[in-house]
């Protein structure tokens, strides 16, 4: 019978100790208990209790390997409940989560920000601008790497030459050709080249040129002129073409041919021009007709496979010598 009535009674003497939390503060202890105080306890009490019972528990004070170790555990004990009750904020930090045993994060928050001495905003603040640096200097990289890439192509090179000669090169202040070295006209005449390919070449997806709203910082401050962007392109787009049923515009034309392809907007605007005049002569942007147009194109593919002298031989070997399921395994 006192089993049963202990057992009902335990719930209450559990919950008493509930709110605290392992890895907080005193762990699974109140820290007012372990220096014998209560939350009305001045400082200066707090602070004699304290130094009576470090100077109890001090591990020089014991001997024996074993006393020792007992008395550096509960000296820790000790330690860890002065350094809580002795700082005011810490102090009112550590009530508030005794007063609010359900508001955990808020109690990690609060601890972290204490022990770490620095506000888990600053630290948000600092990571966002370290990944938008990260970001804007990997684009620069692969841009760089890019404008290296068609300086070496015949096709792009060429036709940047073609332009140097009809506009003239232009030389740096101060110099005239006739001045300049071999090496130097070299030089020369590679940033003109490179000049002119930056300048007519517009070089689209994960290797475009960087821009400053592409980075994290510009975007995140944008969320609201964004989100008004969207609503608005929204709601014109179903005043437009749902309630008073206009034609297509060649913007949104475009929209739709990419929306069916399912690209992203790099990708669309790096098909060639007479590609997407193909894709309006077909008008792609009706569902129908893109799908009519998919299904014509993968008849294609599979017909040029079909064609194909490696595809032949390769239906060939596996037609002859293709795996064999053994039916020893299932006997």
């Amino acid at each position: 019978m006192r089993l049963y009535y202990l057992l009902l009674l335990s719930p209450f003497f559990l919950g008493s100790q509930a709110h605290l939390l392992e890895g907080l503060y005193c762990g699974k202890e109140n820290c007012y208990d372990v220096l014998g105080v209560t939350r009305e306890t001045s400082k200066q009490v707090i602070g004699r209790n304290y130094r009576q019972l470090a100077k109890k528990y001090h591990p020089d004070l014991h001997k024996g390997e074993k006393a020792k170790q007992e008395a550096e555990e509960q000296f820790k004990r000790i330690a860890r409940a002065y350094e809580i009750l002795r700082d005011d904020e810490f102090r009112a930090d550590y009530n508030y989560m005794l007063d609010n045993p359900d508001a955990y994060y808020s109690h990690y928050y609060r601890y972290y920000r204490r022990r770490t001495k620095v506000d888990v905003r600053l630290v948000v603040l600092a990571t966002i601008s370290v990944i938008s640096l990260v970001q804007y200097f990997s684009r620069k990289q692969r841009y760089e790497e890019a404008i290296k890439y068609f300086m070496t192509v015949p096709k792009y090179r060429n036709k940047a030459l073609e332009i140097i000669n009809q506009n003239g090169s232009v030389t740096k202040k101060g110099s005239s050709k006739s001045k300049l070295s071999k090496g130097e006209r070299k030089e020369e005449s590679e940033r003109n080249i490179r000049k002119v390919i930056e300048e007519n070449l517009d070089i689209q997806g994960a290797y475009a040129k960087p821009q400053i709203t592409d980075i994290l910082w510009i975007q995140i401050i944008l969320i609201p002129y964004t989100l008004a962007k969207y609503v608005k392109w929204n709601v014109l787009w179903i005043y437009k073409y749902g309630l008073l049923k206009r034609p297509y515009d060649l913007e949104d034309k475009l929209y739709l041919i990419r929306k069916n392809m399912n690209l992203g907007v790099h990708q669309f605007k790096a098909i060639e021009s007479d590609q997407i005049d193909e894709y309006l002569a077909k008008e792609l942007w009706i569902k129908a007709n893109y799908k009519t147009w998919k299904d014509a194109q993968e008849e294609e593919m599979k017909r040029q496979m079909a064609d194909n002298p490696r595809y032949k031989a390769y239906r060939r070997y596996m037609k002859n010598h293709g795996p064999v399921i053994s039916l020893s395994n299932h006997l």
